[in-house]
């Protein structure tokens, strides 16, 4: 996975730049993170380091974002060389990150669907909660599994789809196509239940899992209109998880 995602660093960065990443993603991730300012926070999955940087902006006293793929974390890098942030980046696996800090705010975009077993998963979030003071909560974006497979043609225009080779399970990949700048590249997530989400997550110490579903920023109603979200909105492929 790490050598694949060197290869579409580049295009994964240009999607960040679809409509739905900016009026639903960032606006729902926002919303659930509240006011930043003074917090400690850990960017687990970084990737380039979109939202890391956005972090930082919105008055987050100390930033450090964690990247497995190298290519991800040197388009991170140059971007803090050309506009210094003073973010810390490492590169590593959230799999086998231990405790590197006691931080206010965990966060992670697209993190928790990467795992393919229950057992990754609680390993991961385990890592998660090693990092977090008592009281701190962890927030991520993840793909929402429990999307029904007839809706994952909606979202083509949107910059998005879905596709399965199999029945859902536990572990079934789900493979994402993005179409971003008049090009497109797809990746595997993998199907886990909510009720292993649940499992993981307690067993690893938290005592509250709040699913949320997306918003639509009022930007996003009042350049697009609210039918053009609609069916987004409808068949819901992301959510949002705040853990406590």
């Amino acid at each position: 996975m790490t050598a694949y995602y060197d290869t579409i660093a580049q295009q994964y960065k240009k999607s960040k730049e679809l409509p739905f990443r900016l009026h639903i993603e960032a606006y729902t991730y926002f919303n659930l993170l509240g006011d930043l300012t003074g917090k400690t926070v850990l960017d687990l999955a970084c990737g380039e380091g979109f939202y890391t940087r956005l972090f930082k902006r919105n008055g987050a006293a100390r930033v450090v974002g964690v990247e497995i793929s190298e290519k991800m974390m040197e388009l991170a890098i140059q971007e803090e060389a050309r506009e210094p942030q003073d973010i810390e980046y490492i590169l590593g696996n959230v799999l086998e990150l231990g405790k590197i800090g006691n931080f206010d705010l965990v966060v992670a975009s697209y993190l928790l669907n990467y795992c393919q077993t229950k057992e990754q998963l609680l390993k991961v979030c385990h890592n998660i909660f090693a990092n977090l003071k008592p009281g701190g909560r962890f927030v991520t974006i993840n793909n929402n599994g429990e999307q029904p497979p007839a809706s994952y043609l909606l979202t083509e225009k949107y910059g998005f789809i879905k596709s399965i080779g199999e029945l859902l399970q536990e572990g079934t990949p789900i493979k994402y196509t993005i179409y971003a700048d008049e090009q497109k590249f797809s990746f595997d997530n993998y199907y886990l239940s909510i009720a292993t989400h649940e499992w993981a997550l307690r067993s690893a110490g938290f005592t509250e899992v709040r699913w949320q579903k997306p918003k639509v920023s009022p930007q996003g109603i009042e350049e697009f209109g609210q039918e053009f979200w609609q069916d987004f909105l409808e068949c819901v492929p992301i959510i949002a998880i705040e853990c406590l």
